[in-house]
């Protein structure tokens, strides 16, 4: 990997013979450490380069495009990489999605530099401070399993009119589970952060640590429907997944949930009576993001031809009001709606000042989550879901949590979820356990839910 990203972006632009031609280079360097039992296990250190060429055919029937991505790219493999995507441009039919490659924009500053890189040296106070965390739980009879992982990805995008842009993008996790002697009482807390600094094992290991002392006491409960308490945790899986099925074109031709009963788009009805915000940022701080497109393939939310596009701040939802459902140009033409590309993170926000500790001092008797996983789709029409509860549900009666309860299967919207919300909490960052390995950059209050739907119990932890 002696050659620079961006001379890979020129030479490859340099071979290309197509009438349009955009090169993306995502260059990856991870670091990571895994535990178990209270001792490390594992760390490591890796590096790696994904090149996708993007190659357009113009023909009388509208342009055509091909995608090529390979990994490990070398020099020399350059050029049988674009004319492998030259002849899939030809060997296509004309693109639905075709539009003009995007104008040139100012370069990105630092766009010839080498690629941002992480190391172990990031977990340099981390580190001792999870070994602390380790002797304390030795000392409280529990165990601490996980692992914490930092990556940093370089992306340099130039396409044959001119674009010359680069993104580096930080982003770290860390999972941690805590678990009893016997194995019969587990607790698990995530946290998402771009460098480690902001992540504090003790306070963490003290929440599960509480945690475990509520499981101590169990209590079995039939399915049915209760108030519910999400956590941020749980309420971004539940939103992310609301926002990947938020195409403005299916939403159009009457596919989802976001389609209005006789045609259209439900854009300008009301979701919820709480003043909820769903929005997304590039610049939002802390949640940083890609200020750009950057897309490897073309789809009903996404476009090749777009690459390259500036992302601006997006409302998604405001004050309970649908105001954008996410459009590529080709499908904002097609829908009518405004241009609103997809960003990669995600923050809602309803002014609720409460934490989720003070929600519970307030819940005469009801359910609190810690997350949820297996999330799959059951109706697309509705946006109904279904999953399960893990690691720890727990009884909150008189506002206070007096054990643990057994799991559940849930069968939920989050749409529907979002109306009949009727608190929204402190806002908050968090990391999604279910989607973590593809979105990590959320920021979410606690909900209240005064009837979640619990459809039967599970046998799972």
């Amino acid at each position: 990997m002696s050659v620079k990203p961006h001379e890979i972006v020129e030479r490859t632009l340099e071979l290309s013979r197509a009438d349009g031609c955009v090169v993306i280079a995502n260059e990856t360097s991870t670091a990571n450490l895994r535990w178990a039992g209270n001792a490390l296990t594992t760390n490591g250190v890796t590096r790696g380069r994904t090149l996708t060429v993007v190659a357009t055919m113009d023909g009388a029937e509208g342009a055509a495009s091909g995608v090529v991505s390979r990994s490990a790219v070398t020099a020399e493999e350059l050029e049988p990489l674009v004319r492998a995507a030259e002849a899939a441009a030809r060997d296509a039919g004309p693109a639905e999605d075709a539009q003009p490659l995007v104008e040139t924009r100012p370069a990105s500053p630092g766009f010839a530099d080498s690629p941002a890189e992480t190391s172990s040296e990031v977990f340099a106070a981390f580190a001792p401070a999870l070994g602390e965390a380790f002797a304390a739980a030795r000392a409280g009879g529990r165990e601490l399993y996980g692992f914490a992982s930092h990556e940093v990805v370089s992306s340099y995008l130039g396409t044959s009119g001119g674009l010359r842009l680069r993104h580096d993008q930080p982003s770290g996790t860390l999972e941690l589970n805590a678990k009893s002697p016997d194995m019969t009482r587990s607790a698990w807390a995530g946290r998402a952060t771009r460098d480690f600094t902001d992540v504090d094992p003790a306070a963490i290991d003290a929440e599960l640590a509480q945690r475990l002392r509520w499981a101590e006491r169990k209590v079995d409960l039939p399915a049915g429907r209760y108030e519910t308490l999400l956590p941020p945790t749980a309420v971004a899986d539940l939103l992310i997944y609301q926002l990947w099925s938020s195409s403005a074109r299916d939403a159009a031709e009457g596919r989802t949930v976001f389609s209005k009963p006789g045609g259209g788009t439900r854009v300008g009805d009301t979701l919820s009576e709480l003043p909820l915000t769903l929005r997304s940022d590039p610049h939002e701080p802390g949640l940083e993001a890609a200020p750009f497109v950057i897309a490897h393939s073309s789809g009903d939310d996404a476009s090749v031809f777009d690459n390259g596009l500036p992302l601006p701040a997006t409302d998604w939802i405001r004050d309970g009001v649908l105001k954008h459902l996410v459009t590529t140009r080709h499908s904002a033409g097609l829908t009518g709606l405004p241009l609103a590309p997809g960003i990669d993170n995600l923050v809602l926000d309803a002014g609720g000042t409460r934490s989720l500790e003070e929600m519970v001092a307030s819940t005469e008797r009801g359910l609190l989550l810690t997350c949820l996983w297996y999330i799959r789709e059951v109706d697309p029409a509705t946006l109904l879901l279904t999953g399960l509860t893990r690691d720890g549900v727990y009884l909150v009666e008189g506002g206070e949590v007096v054990g643990e309860v057994n799991n559940f299967r849930f069968n939920e919207s989050p749409v529907s979820l979002l109306s009949r919300a009727t608190e929204a909490g402190r806002t908050e960052p968090t990391l999604p356990r279910e989607w973590g390995d593809y979105f990590t950059r959320a920021a979410m209050p606690a909900l209240r839910i005064p009837d979640f739907n619990m459809s039967s119990v599970s046998k799972g932890v």
